[in-house]
């Protein structure tokens, strides 16, 4: 089942060249695998409950929702004027993964995690987040 939720989701519109988007069942987190140049994973949130409600003095821009991984270092808060929210992108269901380059992403009924080959990222649900 997973393999062809995968298949499902490398054969959508979703995937063009370098990215992939997708969401949770929930339609609540939604994210973007990239690989390439910039290559990285960002997720980004409708609803939460802020684990890192503190915004830093040098964002001027959304604080709160927004989490990302790069192929190295650990997962880290996007100071961001953008989203990565697109209701048309395709459903990552609960238990399966997506992969993209050096990211995985794996959705869960308890939340998404995603991180990197060397095992930073995050775990983002709607009651708590974690950045490792």
């Amino acid at each position: 089942m997973k393999a062809l939720c995968l298949l499902a989701l490398m054969a959508t519109p979703a995937f063009a060249d370098d990215f992939i988007f997708f969401h949770a069942p929930s339609g609540n987190i939604h994210c973007m695998l990239m690989s390439g140049e910039y290559a990285s994973v960002r997720c980004d949130m409708q609803q939460l409950t802020q684990s890192f409600p503190v915004r830093p003095d040098d964002c001027e821009m959304d604080w709160g929702n927004a989490f990302e991984v790069s192929t190295t270092g650990r997962g880290h808060m996007v100071c961001h004027g953008d989203t990565v929210i697109d209701p048309q992108s395709m459903e990552l269901g609960y238990g399966a993964s997506a992969t993209l380059g050096d990211f995985t992403c794996t959705s869960e009924k308890t939340g998404m995690t995603c991180t990197n080959t060397n095992g930073h990222g995050f775990t983002i649900a709607k009651a708590r987040q974690k950045l490792f």
